[in-house]
């Protein structure tokens, strides 16, 4: 009984003493994020294009 009265006493002191402290919290504001919409939307694979006809140029000058 002694044990459990001490475990009490020890859990309530132990609660309160980790509750926090007086001083006034400190709140950061983030910067807004902007997002710029460009006017023209462009595919993913508008930059595979170039590559492949010159892929296909080449194979087409081998083939000779």
């Amino acid at each position: 009984m002694k044990n459990f009265a001490l475990a009490a006493v020890l859990a309530t002191t132990a609660s309160t003493a980790f509750a926090g402290n007086v001083a006034a919290p400190v709140i950061e504001v983030a910067p807004a994020v902007i997002i710029e919409e460009t006017a023209a939307a462009s595919s993913s694979s508008a930059g595979l294009i170039i590559p492949l006809i010159l892929i296909a140029l080449v194979a087409a000058a081998l083939a000779d």
